[in-house]
């Protein structure tokens, strides 16, 4: 066990400079209001102000093209002539009113807004063969590609049909639950452990290729606000590749024990802010992915500017049910560069900031700022970083003789967290980096966290612990092998 160094005095960073020199980590005054005009001024980092898409007056019914909200009719049609009227003209908002709204998948075009009054419900059919493969990928309920200037707005709510789609693990769901999923049909494993809603998902057919809900590839200038968006067969949102994209006051659920079934998935995009936000998932809250974007493929080197995604603001959310509550990876390969997260809740989450990849999907993570971040009854560790993850699809056993990747080798570094509070976690704070690339360069500024065990940290170096208040069951509350370096001030 290697010794823990403490010092009263600054050894690697003085608090004056992690709470003055470093923009952003400035301790918070209660005025002005932190819209988010203000959390873009107030970046640790040169942030543009995501302004939302420049979309015409122009309005379009859908009721004027033969839709009907009685949730019987099939309105796949009606959608698209009314978007396909509106795209003519120049765009437009393509307005949905109160009412149930079954349809097909649905086709996003540029300069529109698609808007749900008060009331209205999009319901996506569960006659699967209404979506149509796409380059063998099963087509997503709500899409778009090379766009600009869209918008997603309105207090409706969009429901993905997931439950048709996803898989479920009796170790997620009480009896009751399992004998009603197991009651309605579909199939079983044979170790009957899971539960698939079709013999041909569980056999890994077409069905298993779950879409996402919404899924949104390389657009510009996009606008979510107010919506809610529910029951996916898979992630609920995912951007790849957009840039200048907000997310205002959304509202993410899946049910928790929804397989692969994360909240926001933001990959390998700039210029991102995600405000007010509540999400409830299946598995990550709101995650940062970089693969895909034609970044810096990892090394674990490369430059910060060419990160796939970077400049990225997380203000004032809440994360209820999810595997992280923030996160960055598993898919860090395009590296990950400026992101900021405040002024967020998390609650009941199993970790709280979550930071995990591995060898043959990692890359540089780099200057990224968390403060003022507000937890209880996290189920594991309030912080972890993890840089041995697996990921094991439902169904599947992992292989310990299975060959490991040698290439893309994670690095997670220079990373300031400041003014977390935690009520209750198995383990406070989490570090494992690997031999050739020790997490490193990880300050700590005011914390308290209550736990069973403290910090526990291996292959890490330069963490920096100041004014980090551990209260644990067990002890010592820092415990660090001989090769890791901490240091408490």
């Amino acid at each position: 066990m290697k010794p823990i160094t403490i010092a009263l005095a600054g050894l690697l960073l003085s608090a004056a400079f992690l709470l003055n020199a470093v923009p952003g980590l400035a301790q918070v005054q209660s005025t002005p209001e932190k819209n988010i005009a203000w959390y873009c001024s107030h970046a640790p980092f040169p942030m543009p102000l995501v302004k939302g898409p420049s979309i015409p007056e122009s309005v379009f019914p859908i009721s004027d093209y033969g839709a009907i909200g009685d949730g019987q009719f099939l309105n796949t049609a009606a959608f698209e002539k009314a978007i396909q009227a509106c795209a003519a003209a120049g765009g437009g908002r393509v307005v949905v009113p109160a009412g149930s709204w079954l349809t097909g998948p649905i086709r996003l075009q540029s300069h529109i807004d698609l808007h749900l009054e008060r009331g209205a419900m999009i319901l996506f059919t569960r006659d699967h063969s209404q979506y149509p493969l796409l380059k063998n990928a099963v087509t997503p309920p709500l899409y778009g590609r090379d766009l600009e200037d869209i918008a997603i707005t309105g207090e409706g709510i969009i429901d993905g049909a997931g439950d048709s789609w996803r898989p479920v693990k009796k170790e997620k769901v009480t009896a009751a639950q399992w004998k009603n999923f197991t009651a309605s049909g579909g199939a079983l494993n044979k170790e009957e452990t899971i539960w698939w809603p079709n013999r041909e998902g569980m056999e890994g057919g077409r069905e298993a290729n779950r879409p996402v809900l919404l899924s949104l590839t390389n657009c510009q200038r996009v606008l979510l606000k107010g919506i809610t968006l529910r029951n996916s067969p898979k992630f609920v949102f995912y951007p790849n590749r957009c840039s200048d994209l907000l997310l205002d006051q959304v509202t993410i659920f899946n049910e928790w024990w929804a397989q692969n079934g994360d909240g926001i998935d933001i990959s390998a995009c700039r210029n991102v802010v995600v405000y007010k936000c509540t999400v409830s998932a299946g598995d990550d809250g709101i995650c940062m992915k970089s693969s895909g974007g034609g970044g810096v493929s990892g090394t674990g080197g490369g430059g910060a500017s060419q990160a796939a995604l970077q400049n990225v603001l997380i203000a004032g959310c809440t994360v209820y049910h999810g595997h992280g509550g923030f996160v960055i990876g598993s898919n860090t390969d395009g590296g990950v560069h400026n992101i900021a997260v405040s002024d967020c809740n998390f609650i009941g989450t199993d970790v709280g900031l979550r930071f995990k990849s591995n060898m043959g999907r990692g890359g540089l993570v780099d200057n990224i700022f968390i403060q003022n971040i507000f937890m209880r009854d996290i189920v594991n560790e309030a912080i972890l970083f993890d840089t041995y993850y697996e990921d094991a699809p439902a169904g599947s056993v992992k292989d310990p003789g299975k060959p490991r990747p040698t290439d893309k080798i994670p690095e997670f570094r220079d990373f300031h967290i400041s003014r977390v509070y935690c009520s209750g976690a198995r383990t406070a704070i989490v570090l494992t980096g690997l031999p050739q690339m020790p997490v490193s360069r990880i300050f700590f500024d005011t914390l308290v966290i209550s736990a069973g065990r403290g910090l526990v940290a291996t292959q890490a170096r330069g963490i920096d612990c100041h004014n980090v208040k551990l209260i644990t069951t067990g002890q010592p509350a820092f415990q660090a092998d001989n090769t890791a370096e901490v240091h408490v001030r």
